[in-house]
């Protein structure tokens, strides 16, 4: 079941059997007495299997490494998102704690995983405000007008469709379709002076754009 949790599409039980080091009779086996269980299965042998959209899993108890990556991941998004995206963190990590079987509180501040701050003082960066208008543009499939400085310093404005958002190191940098250049363009979140959300949505949608993009870039589409 977890190793199905992460998958969007039919996984067969060839690709099943490589990930856990069995046989694929022993998939097909298992995979009988989940459906007899009533798991959340569909699919047929030859053809693959996925859990069905919109079913409730209980939760399964963490494992160490599990518990630390969840913990760290959080950290670092407290550290390089948006206040949004920071609170968001801190309460997935909440309900995590406490829609497992035991409580995790006290095995999640224990981790001694740390992400360094990497901010002023204050805790803020002037990019910061234009992290979340962006974000919920990329999820509304919004198109966004951008008061945007170039690399030579000189202000321009372009009408986008935003559609990914790249969290490096105290940097973000993000993908869209740019109206005025009829190309796929990439933007500093630093060097964006303004941001305009428009109700209109764009006119191809953005996962589209985003697979067009991955293959232009030869970007793994698992990443």
């Amino acid at each position: 079941m977890d190793a199905m949790r992460a998958r969007r599409v039919p996984v067969t039980a060839a690709q099943l059997a490589q990930q856990l080091g069995v046989s694929e009779r022993t998939i097909y086996r298992d995979i009988q007495t989940l459906a007899e269980l009533g798991a959340p299965l569909q699919g047929e042998a030859g053809i693959g299997y996925v859990l069905r959209r919109g079913a409730f899993l209980p939760p399964l108890m963490f494992g160490p490494d599990e518990l630390e990556a969840l913990v760290l991941g959080a950290r670092w998004v407290r550290r390089q998102g948006d206040a949004g995206l920071a609170q968001a963190a801190s309460n997935a990590l909440a309900k995590i704690a406490a829609a497992s079987p035991r409580d995790l509180r006290d095995s999640m501040a224990d981790t001694s995983l740390w992400v360094p701050l990497g901010r002023p003082a204050d805790g803020t960066q002037p990019a910061d405000l234009h992290v979340q208008p962006v974000r919920e543009a990329i999820r509304y499939e919004q198109k966004i007008t951008l008061g945007y400085q170039d690399e030579h310093g000189s202000a321009t404005s372009r009408t986008v469709w935003p559609f990914a958002l790249a969290f490096f190191e105290g940097k973000r940098l993000l993908a869209a379709w740019c109206e005025l250049r009829g190309d796929y363009r990439h933007f500093r979140i630093d060097r964006i002076a303004s941001v305009q959300r428009h109700e209109e949505r764009y006119p191809t949608r953005r996962h589209a754009l985003l697979d067009t993009w991955r293959k232009a870039h030869d970007i793994d589409p698992e990443s």
